[in-house]
């Protein structure tokens, strides 16, 4: 008797087994989702180029140093997402951010008297500056998982990102900048005065990403990197930092850094954003 259960237990196992190794299946080619709120409190580096002059006119070259930006900063928002099926994954990230009055200074003007732009320096006459800078920052990317363990994981990724931004400028200096036109005619740079810009930057980019588990805890180290480009400009983006993993999601704590460059006379001269984000990252 005993051994006809014996037997008809293995039977019921071997059945079985097929069964839970297809749910497991299943269970992996599902998709799996994530969301991660977060503040991103970024000093601001840059210098920006309102254009050239046209024949007669004189535009302003001007550097932006938001150090004090819990001081300048008047609106964030901050989101990412992820959904992963197997080793693919989808990516998305989303920035909002408003500073107003940034400090900075007209560090040159250039001055077109009718033989091309000439750059003059404003550097013994400028008293001040006060910018006013909205930015959207918009990722989205798609990767595969070279490594995908419980431990550790590193994946490949490539996408785009777009840079939108909208700079309006206050200054004030402490004397005239002034040009001579062929016919005799006197251009001047006003002591005061304004310039506002808006510029739409998109750039492809291929980046990667890992995760780190230490030993047998729930913290883990994870790391960021991209690099891109398009026409007349250079992005490159990095992220690092610690994590403690919940039964929820993640604490994440980074230090992350963006920059931009153009060339052509476009807004964008160089720009950088760089500080600590703290995130919640919420999976399910």
């Amino acid at each position: 008797m005993k051994k006809q259960i014996s037997t008809a237990a293995l039977v019921s196992m071997l059945a079985l087994s097929p069964m839970a190794v297809q749910a497991q299946s299943a269970a992996d080619a599902d998709w799996k989702y994530s969301v991660m709120p977060y503040l991103w409190l970024p000093s601001i580096d840059g210098k920006l180029r309102f254009g050239p002059p046209a024949v007669g006119g004189i535009s302003p070259n001007v550097e932006l140093d938001a150090g004090n930006y819990l001081d300048s900063l008047d609106m964030a928002v901050m989101l990412s997402g992820t959904a992963r099926k197997d080793r693919w994954v989808l990516g998305t990230d989303l920035i909002y951010l408003h500073f107003s009055n940034t400090e900075g200074n007209v560090h040159s003007v250039n001055v077109n008297a009718g033989n091309g732009p000439v750059n003059v320096s404003t550097a013994q006459i400028s008293s001040g500056l006060s910018a006013d800078l909205k930015g959207t920052v918009w990722t989205m990317v798609g990767g595969y998982a070279v490594v995908q363990e419980p431990k550790t994981s590193f994946e490949v990724l490539g996408g785009f990102r777009y840079l939108g931004l909208d700079v309006k400028t206050d200054w004030q200096l402490s004397g005239v900048v002034t040009g001579s036109t062929p016919s005799g005619n006197t251009i001047a740079f006003a002591r005061s005065g304004n310039a506002n810009k808006k510029e739409d930057i998109w750039a492809g980019i291929v980046g990667a990403r890992g995760r780190f588990v230490f030993g047998e805890s729930d913290w883990f180290a994870n790391a960021y990197v991209d690099v891109g480009g398009g026409s007349s400009v250079f992005t490159w983006q990095g992220a690092a930092g610690i994590g403690y993993a919940f039964r929820w999601g993640d604490v994440i704590l980074d230090y992350r850094y963006l920059y931009y460059s153009q060339n052509d006379d476009k807004l964008v001269d160089s720009l950088s954003f760089g500080g600590l984000a703290l995130g919640a990252n919420f999976r399910f």
